[in-house]
């Protein structure tokens, strides 16, 4: 599957069944502003399950089973299914293009991964690996600029120097 098809929400979503059969709610639950994911990224309810449903037509997720749900109607419990699982597990180590995405794409595939038990050292080594050109290219840019362009490119360095920086932090 082309790593390009599915939204990030739609990844995150994926990326949660894929820890188990859960439910709309209970993955809702995580992606709220409270939740363990939602701290980095926020998924409103109605998108979830909107995921859920461009999931299950992909065949990357399917139900498994229905439960009683809390004062509301049964629930839908899903599992990802082989391809599914084989999806997330490759876009969880593929780093991201650009430094960016570090905040947000990043950080939600860093602590995916962590939920899941598995090592985030493929997917830090591959994002330092992607990040060493950029810091080249971007110093290069900023030594060469004047005035209120080399505050963009000093700004746009830094930034990448942290990032890299994080990558070497997050292995301890």
């Amino acid at each position: 599957m082309d790593p390009l098809a599915l939204s990030l929400t739609e990844w995150i979503v994926l990326a949660l069944v894929a820890e188990g059969p859960t439910y709309g709610f209970a993955v809702a639950r995580l992606t709220a502003p409270t939740g363990a994911v939602g701290a980095i990224w926020q998924v409103p309810r109605p998108r979830v399950y909107r995921a859920l449903d461009r999931l299950a037509d992909l065949a990357l997720i399917e139900p498994c089973g229905r439960e009683p749900g809390k004062g509301g109607p049964q629930r839908t419990v899903f599992t990802a299914t082989a391809a599914g699982a084989s999806a997330v597990g490759g876009w969880l180590i593929c780093p991201v293009e650009h430094i960016r995405d570090i905040r947000t794409e990043f950080l939600i595939k860093f602590a995916l991964l962590q939920r899941s038990g598995a090592d985030p050292r493929p997917l830090l080594d591959a994002q330092a690996e992607r990040i060493e050109p950029i810091i080249l290219s971007l110093r290069r840019q900023r030594d060469q600029a004047h005035g209120f362009d080399h505050v963009v490119a000093a700004w746009r360095y830094e930034t990448a120097e942290a990032a890299l920086r994080l990558m070497h932090t997050a292995r301890h």
